[in-house]
């Protein structure tokens, strides 16, 4: 009888367990790559929301009142003075409606005091944290994640 060739049960146990430790590693790898995808999807929107607010105070003027522009996206009477559609911010995690000008603060619309602060909250339905404040930095319109 010539001599059989294969795997024993134990060359493939031990294979099914590195197997098994890989993917234990790179599950939660793989998860943070997730979240920081979700992110940079609200950095993007928020990035878009900040030029229309920043054009609106050089049309408005700086003494204006902004709390015209303050509260959802999903509301027509903000979103169309911004000059966004009823669905121009609908993402994979985010929809419009999860997006909110909490405060604008017009004072010298080109320069370092010109701020605003939008209120992210995550859609029911999609994967990761909840809710996180975005504030436009007046470096660059660079925006940080908070209250994570």
């Amino acid at each position: 009888m010539k001599g059989k060739k294969g795997f024993t049960l134990i060359e493939l146990m031990v294979v099914i367990l590195i197997i098994g430790i890989l993917a234990a590693v790179m599950v939660p790898l793989m998860r943070g790559r997730i979240d920081k995808a979700k992110w940079s999807e609200a950095n993007a929107a928020c990035g878009t929301i900040w030029t229309a607010v920043r054009a609106y105070i050089a049309e408005k003027g700086p003494a204006w009142d902004y709390t015209d522009i303050t509260g959802t996206l999903n509301t027509a009477a903000v979103y169309e003075k911004l000059g966004f559609a009823q669905n121009d911010l609908m993402g994979t995690y985010f929809a419009q409606e999860d997006y909110e000008i909490t405060s604008v603060n017009g004072t010298d619309a080109g320069g370092p005091a010109a701020t605003i602060t939008a209120t992210v909250g995550a859609r029911p339905d999609a994967p990761g944290h909840g809710p996180g404040t975005l504030t436009a930095s007046p470096a660059g319109s660079t925006w940080l994640v908070t209250g994570l």
